[in-house]
């Protein structure tokens, strides 16, 4: 067994050695064009998961239900939709996406779990009874949507 010192002793003792590569000066200006271009996109991304937000879809109102269709392809479109709270609420998905991640949505706040058959829709009814931000999303939690539950004005 090698202690730790006797291994340092070893790797100084090989400086002699010349390095394979060489070291390349970049001009300040491309070091800097770099990092700010790094430190944008960084803050793009942040903004993009973060912090952009879609517009609301109205549910709309048909008899005694309020109504809205999602489609389900490469994640949810609309992904957020307002309702109104003590009334229920039908939204039918129409999966067009293949991939087995989005096979199944999730509302956990109305206890539902339901599979999407593709290219059918399906619906899931529930009626939110406090107004808030109800979320869903796929099995895999990958995908994510919002349901807005306000009053009646």
């Amino acid at each position: 067994m090698v202690s730790t010192g006797e291994v340092l002793a070893e790797k100084s003792g090989s400086s002699s050695e010349q390095s394979q590569f060489d070291k390349i000066e970049q001009p300040w200006q491309i070091k800097g064009g770099v990092t700010l271009l790094g430190v944008g996109l960084i803050g793009l991304e942040l903004w993009w998961f973060l912090f952009s937000k879609t517009r609301a879809k109205e549910a709309r109102r048909d008899r005694d239900i309020q109504e809205v269709e999602i489609i389900v392809d490469g994640g949810y479109n609309p992904d957020r939709i307002r309702v109104r709270v003590g009334e229920p609420v039908r939204i039918n998905f129409l999966r067009k996406d293949p991939s087995s991640c989005l096979e199944r949505v999730i509302i956990p706040d109305f206890q539902k779990a339901v599979d999407l058959s593709l290219n059918r829709r399906t619906s899931v009814e529930f009626t939110p009874e406090e107004a808030g931000d109800y979320s869903f999303h796929c099995g895999m939690n990958m995908f994510r949507g919002a349901i807005e539950a306000r009053q009646s004005s």
